[in-house]
């Protein structure tokens, strides 16, 4: 069957159906003081390392690029501590936009009354305290994924942009795509049935990241102290400090908090669910490299939705030599399968296609949005709402991207309370999950392929943790050494603030 190009695919689908102090206060959600016809006046925070091994460029590099492809937007400061990434992208931008601030320090952006809005693309450790100081002096808010660094600052962010006004949106851009919107009212109209379960997929090769031993010194560009802000300054446990922070816990919340996010997000959406689901467990680890990493380079995790469940798989380890050193499933090894009682839809937003119960295709979609397009379409649905103060202009507002996030919260907590087990002792607390059962045993096999035993070099296997979502707190067993988690200690003065109404 020839591929249905996109164009006519969602044409047909529609017609189916320091010193220094937190940044000034603001008190109420005043709106921005531009008129509607003015450009909004950004400020990009966390421009990224263009260099870093193992990165896609600098985020916040990437961001740029896009916002100068919105006419109803304008970039009038930078800001980065490291010295080095903020002269190179001043250099340009001056180039191109004229006068631009730049600061090192993001409060100083944040006390800016020219500013309307802020992009954030800083390291996770980051993002709540950041996003509740732009929220607190009257800025709008687009942060980068995941939505928070740990499940109470989710809830934080969350609480800062309802009590202040702002227009919060996360950089989950796939919310952005007309095509999966127009795949997923398909499936909700029940074209393949009632949807059976979701597998979210990161196959995604990575290596190590050393052993910082002995430490190695953050660049001499670099403002450490300002760079670790809410997170203990400690030495550095790998070779490169940008980028590798993903990989450790005090900063990041490993693959599936850094890509995972993205197809989790995407089947949560397929799935109609509106919160976190009521528990989750997680088989994984870091297996092929002994290094400085501390966060699971491999992990499958699964989230209790029902009446269908969401499971992620996370591969990174590709040592083995020749095609597909980490597998695939159903023809895929990244983005999201989607199954249902008549058969199953294998994609992501760039396409797809529906097969049946056999695995023959039914129907092929070319056509889907392409990355750029997608990043595009989302900073603009944000631009839209700072200037429409429409919450509803937003594809991804801060609560569904917190509940997206908890997801990745909640397999990681269980990943880290889990023990190393072996993995025949595995399939026996996993039996009656059949689905759960094959992802492992897939999961296994790939790391055989890569050289990696599991009965040599045992998984974690974490414990079911139990999120009551009105409390935000974890209950049952475990709950206390979830909770703690859950919530980090700061330093001052980078504490993250607890919202209350009023």
């Amino acid at each position: 069957m020839k591929p249905i190009p996109r164009r006519r695919f969602l044409e047909s689908s529609m017609a189916a159906g320091l010193a220094l102090g937190a940044p000034r206060l603001m008190t109420g959600a005043e709106p921005r003081s531009g008129g509607p016809n003015e450009a909004v006046r950004v400020g990009v925070i966390g421009l990224g390392a263009t260099n870093a091994v193992g990165g896609v460029g600098g985020r916040g590099h990437q961001l740029i690029g896009r916002l100068r492809e919105i006419s109803g937007a304008r970039i009038v400061a930078l800001c980065d501590a490291d010295q080095a990434h903020l002269d190179r992208e001043v250099k340009a931008a001056r180039d191109r936009e004229g006068k631009v601030a730049a600061h090192t320090d993001l409060r100083r952006i944040l006390d800016d009354k020219n500013i309307d809005a802020v992009v954030i693309a800083l390291p996770n450790h980051w993002h709540a305290l950041a996003t509740v100081w732009a929220c607190q002096a009257g800025k709008d808010v687009y942060v980068e994924k995941p939505f928070s660094y740990n499940l109470w600052e989710g809830q934080q962010m969350v609480a800062a942009a309802r009590k202040y006004g702002r227009m919060v949106q996360v950089g989950t851009q796939n919310r952005s795509s007309t095509f999966l919107r127009q795949v997923f009212e398909r499936l909700k109209g029940g074209e393949l049935g009632a949807i059976r379960f979701a597998h979210a997929l990161v196959y995604r090769a990575r290596n190590g990241i050393g052993s910082g031993d002995p430490p190695a010194s953050p660049p001499a560009t670099l403002d450490y102290d300002l760079w670790c802000g809410p997170a203990p300054k400690k030495p550095l446990t790998r070779n490169q400090l940008h980028y590798d922070w993903h990989w450790v816990w005090d900063t990041g919340n490993g693959e599936i908090g850094n890509n995972g996010i993205h197809v989790i997000d995407i089947c949560r959406w397929a799935l109609g669910q509106d919160g976190p689901p009521p528990r989750a467990m997680s088989i994984g680890g870091r297996f092929g490299f002994h290094d400085g990493g501390e966060t699971a380079n491999t992990q499958v995790a699964l989230l209790d939705y029902r009446p269908a469940p969401l499971i992620c798989e996370i591969r990174n380890v590709s040592v083995a030599k020749g095609a597909d050193p980490m597998g695939s499933f159903r023809g895929r090894n990244k983005g999201i399968v989607i199954d249902c009682e008549g058969g199953y839809f294998a994609g992501d937003s760039s396409g797809g296609a529906f097969f049946d119960r056999q695995g023959k295709k039914i129907q092929d979609i070319a056509d889907g949005d392409t990355p750029k397009a997608l990043e595009t379409a989302h900073l603009s649905s944000f631009v839209a709402a700072v200037r429409s103060r429409q919450t509803s202009d937003l594809t991804c507002e801060a609560l569904q991207g917190h509940h997206s996030t908890a997801c990745c919260h909640m397999a990681n907590v269980s990943h880290r309370l889990g023990k190393q087990t072996a993995p025949e002792a595995i399939r026996t607390a996993i039996t009656g999950n059949g689905e759960l059962a094959a992802a492992f045993d897939r999961c296994s096999e790939a790391l055989r392929k890569n050289g990696v035993e599991l009965d040599a070099t045992p998984a974690t296997l974490g414990p079911w943790v139990t999120l009551d979502a009105k409390q935000g707190r974890f209950v049952g067993d475990f709950a206390d050494a979830a909770n703690k988690l859950s919530r980090r200690t700061y330093r001052e003065p980078f504490v993250v603030p607890e919202i209350t109404e009023g």
